[in-house]
């Protein structure tokens, strides 16, 4: 068994889809838009776990999504080798972050709003 997909939810898929692909630098693995479905994928991977760009439209996944984002918490988890670095790669892109990179006993992270609903934490590998 193995993860083949997971998702998060968005207020406009297409929308998020530009931002995931564009500005954060995933790769697409799939689009219908005639069904507003977007699946995006790792960057230069091959066959890889794909995350569904979800559309938020059902009540109860408006209710989570709204409830994670009034509390500050993040939908989902991004690795990336160089925390520093992606900081300063997507803030002069232009992407809006509650704060400057910072380290706890986790490691070192950053929190983003991806402008679809949600905050995103990156953590460094």
């Amino acid at each position: 068994m193995r993860l083949k997909m997971c998702s998060i939810h968005v207020q406009d898929p297409a929308v998020a889809h530009s931002f995931y692909t564009e500005t954060l630098g995933f790769d697409t693995l799939m689009t219908m838009p005639e069904h507003n479905l977007f699946i995006v994928k790792d960057p230069g991977a091959g066959s890889t776990v794909g995350l569904l760009l979800e559309p938020s439209d059902n009540p109860i996944a408006s209710a989570y999504s709204k409830g994670l984002y009034d509390a500050g918490i993040p939908a989902i988890v991004f690795g990336t080798p160089d925390v520093k670095a992606e900081y300063e790669r997507l803030a002069a892109a232009g992407v809006q972050f509650r704060s400057e990179p910072a380290e706890d006993p986790s490691g070192m992270s950053a929190v983003f709003d991806d402008g679809c609903g949600n905050f995103i934490q990156l953590h460094q590998d």
